[in-house]
């Protein structure tokens, strides 16, 4: 991430702020989060704010289209280009399949797909204007899941929403490919963060995976960043699925 800027959708906690801190590591110029919780985003940036490097936060409910423009101007205002954006906000609600109300629907729905539209809508219009560097405007990267990809009767509002987000993201890929602006999506397995401790899933992430664990989030981010890093100059269009052998098992 050397010299980026970088701009984290969702980046207050869980996967987003750890790719706040390793894009840091990895010699980001710039890094910014839009999230809905003040105290969380600002704690996320302390590790950009301690090598001293330029930092914006904005609130915003991603299920409202003008926030979503609004905040992501107001970054833009304050650190300039951005060449990188990452949409990692979403929830994971859980429903048996004959029992999702229609608040669960829209809840899904407005944030894991329509709020990751209008931030890509409003990465898209910041990029376009900028000078291309090595042939690249900029990057977009959306979080998806393998959940997508396979039959999933416990949560099928959220894979349904997830399976969007692989479609918008090849939509929004050939559009803006003549722009220079590289949209690509990762579909991580159940990562087996702290979260996912407490509720108690390390069990159900080791029994569903070949490799007898759930992924180390570490490990999923690698490959976010690398989708939204300069080494990747040509890739777009692309879903790159990091399931531990899940998905084919």
């Amino acid at each position: 991430m050397k010299g980026l800027s970088i701009l984290i959708v969702g980046g207050g906690s869980g996967l987003g702020a750890l790719l706040a801190r390793m894009a840091v590591d990895e010699g980001a110029a710039k890094v910014g989060i839009i999230d809905i919780n003040p105290e969380a985003a600002e704690a996320a940036l302390e590790p950009a704010r301690a090598k001293g490097l330029p930092t914006a936060f904005a609130k915003c409910d991603i299920q409202v289209g003008p926030q979503c423009h609004a905040a992501f101007d107001a970054i833009a205002s304050k650190l300039g280009r951005i060449d990188t954006v990452i949409n990692s906000a979403a929830i994971y609600p859980r429903r048996p399949l004959l029992e999702i109300s229609d608040a669960e629907w829209d809840a899904s729905n407005g944030i894991n797909i329509k709020g990751t539209y209008h931030m890509m809508v409003a990465a898209v219009r910041h990029m376009q204007s900028q000078e291309p560097k090595a042939e690249i405007r900029g990057r977009i990267v959306n979080l998806t899941s393998v959940d997508a990809f396979k039959a999933h009767p416990q949560n099928a509002h959220y894979a349904a929403t997830k399976a969007a987000v692989v479609s918008l993201t090849r939509s929004f890929a050939h559009h803006v490919a003549k722009d220079g602006i590289l949209v690509n999506s990762v579909a991580p397995a159940g990562m087996a963060t702290e979260r996912a401790a407490a509720l108690g899933f390390l069990d159900e992430l080791a029994k569903a995976s070949p490799l007898g664990r759930g992924a180390q989030p570490t490990e999923i981010a690698e490959w976010v960043l690398m989708a939204g890093g300069p080494r990747n100059t040509y890739m777009t269009g692309e879903n790159i699925i990091v399931s531990g052998g899940y998905i084919y098992a």
